[in-house]
This record gives structure tokens, C-alpha cells and sequence, in this order.
């Protein structure tokens, strides 16, 4: 039997989220925003998600001695997340997005420094994760490597590819679309690499070679594809404020539903559901739902 439900494989990031922007940045222009927060992201916003809904997750995250790391891990702390796989160093590991965030999408300034290397064999070992979540998403031989390892352990594999420039000609992209269990994009990202300017050819696209496919599409819900099968959840209806971390959000509502066993079109609207809520404040974390809240709106 597991000992954790989820493993979380990605470095952090310092999310300094700027909305009520009159127009996106542009050179020449000093363009002030009306409304601020600076608020952890990336994995944070996962590992949080799903802490609150009551699923067993440890972030295998390396911290500096810089600022930007001392936040992350105290918010953590305040969280009450599990810290067991933080590694600190006694070195910078500064890692920072400027998110310029609008009500129908956002966009990101990032810097983070070269960090040491992923190592989560002794995580696997330990652990026994049932799901892994962010194994890094290119063909090398090194990623295809670590996917293979998690299913020895008994474990699957969910990908989200977090901003990609490649496309399926990538070497060794499509084997390891193969070998994943999971892939969930946005709709950007699909497009992206299949070449595809509709998300659902995109999502079918992909399908050809991942026995399952999400595609995030924001206010137009979730596509998806499996086994031949496909599925649309529609967007939680709501007033957006800040849609930076949605999509991680919503990957800690489907895997909060796909371990509790419910059906797929449920792990969808669970998804859609903590995806919807996130984007009502600044910062991917701050909306997330319990699982008591989730549940409400799931019946409404």
C-alpha cells in the first residue's frame, strides 16, 4: 500500500501577481497595476490543493538561503504541508514569476537559478507514491528513466507540462507521451506541440500516443481523451480576479477524485471545480477549496 497519495517532483517559484492592469507590458510603457500579491506558486499551489482536500502528498522541493526560499518554506509551515523531502542549501535557489494576470489569461516574467539536480530515487523507494506528478516533460533518456521507475514502484505518472516551446518532433517526446499515464496540458501547450490550432484536434492528436490526455481550457472547461472515449466538463462559473496557478489547481481537484475512485467525468468536474475557485483571488493557493467545499459546489 502507498504511503503517500502524491509525489510532487518540481522546483518552487515566488509568484509576484499583478492584476487590474489597463493593457499588457510592452516596451516604453510604465504600466501600473491596481492590485498586488506576492503569493508561493508552481507546486506550492498543487501540494496545497491537495492538503486541503485531504490527500497524503509530499513536494520534493530544493531551497536556498535566499528570501525567496525562506518564504516558500514558511509558508509551507503555516500550511501545514508535509516538508519531509525539502532539501536545503546553503546557497541562493532563487526562483521568481512576475505574473501579469487578466481576467481570460495571464503571462509570466520568470528567473530561477540553475538548480541541483532532481533525485527522487530514495523518495520512490521510501514512499511508495501512488501518483507522481511533474516528472520533467522532454524526450531525454533521463525523464523516460525516472516514468519507468515510478511504475516499478508501483506508482503512475501525471504530467503537466508547464510551458513547453517543443513540438512532437522532439526526439524521444512521443515515447514518453507513451509511457506516461497522464498528460495535461493547456490549451496552449497542446497546440504547441501538435502544431493543432483547435484544442480538440490537439487532444486527439495527443491521444495517438498517451492512453489518457486532458486539455485545460480555462473558461471553455476540460477536453479529454481515453480509451477511444472522449469527455467535456464545462468551467465553473465565476468572477475572475486572477487565473495565475489554475491549472494547478485543477490538478489537485482531478487527482483529489481520481484516488478516492470516482469516475472520470467526476475527476473532471473536481478539477474544473478547485481550478474555477483559485482564480477568484491573487495567488494560485489562496481559493483553494476543502474537500466540505467541494462538495458543495459539486452538488449545486
Amino acid at each position: 500500500m502507498s504511503e503517500c497519495d502524491v509525489l510532487i517532483l518540481a522546483d518552487y517559484f515566488c509568484d509576484l501577481v499583478i492584476t487590474d492592469l489597463p493593457e499588457p507590458p510592452r516596451l516604453g510603457a510604465d504600466i501600473f497595476g491596481d492590485a498586488m500579491e506576492i503569493a508561493p506558486g508552481g507546486p506550492y499551489i498543487l501540494a496545497a490543493g491537495l492538503h486541503r482536500l485531504g490527500i497524503r502528498a509530499l513536494w520534493q522541493a530544493r531551497l536556498g538561503n535566499d528570501l525567496f526560499s525562506q518564504f516558500i518554506a514558511a509558508e509551507a509551515q503555516r500550511e501545514g504541508l508535509d516538508t519531509t523531502l525539502f532539501e536545503h542549501y546553503d546557497r541562493p535557489l532563487r526562483s521568481l514569476s512576475v505574473s501579469f494576470s487578466f481576467v481570460q489569461d495571464r503571462g509570466f516574467i520568470s528567473y530561477a537559478d540553475i538548480f541541483p539536480e532532481l533525485r527522487p530515487e530514495a523518495a520512490l523507494a521510501a514512499h511508495h507514491p501512488g501518483w507522481v506528478v511533474n516528472i520533467p516533460f522532454n524526450g531525454s533518456p533521463r525523464s523516460r528513466q525516472l516514468v519507468d521507475l515510478v511504475h516499478q514502484h508501483g506508482g503512475r505518472v501525471y504530467i503537466d507540462c508547464q510551458d513547453t516551446a517543443l513540438t512532437l518532433a522532439e526526439p524521444g517526446l512521443k515515447d514518453l507521451l507513451g509511457a506516461v499515464d497522464i498528460f495535461a496540458p493547456n490549451r496552449s501547450e497542446a497546440c504547441q506541440l501538435t502544431g493543432e490550432a483547435d484544442p480538440q484536434k490537439a487532444a486527439g492528436c495527443l491521444a495517438q500516443f498517451c492512453p489518457t490526455v486532458i486539455v485545460k481550457c480555462g473558461p471553455d472547461g476540460a477536453l479529454a481523451c481515453s480509451k477511444g472515449r472522449t469527455w467535456h466538463s464545462s468551467a465553473l462559473t465565476v468572477t475572475v480576479t486572477d487565473t495565475t496557478g489554475a491549472g494547478d489547481s485543477f490538478n489537485a481537484g482531478f487527482l483529489a477524485a481520481a484516488i478516492r475512485g470516482e469516475p472520470f467525468e467526476v475527476c473532471l468536474r473536481y478539477g474544473n471545480i478547485c481550478g474555477g475557485l483559485s482564480t477568484t483571488r491573487r495567488g494560485g493557493a489562496s481559493a483553494a477549496p476543502t474537500l466540505a467545499q467541494l462538495k458543495q459546489y459539486l452538488q449545486e
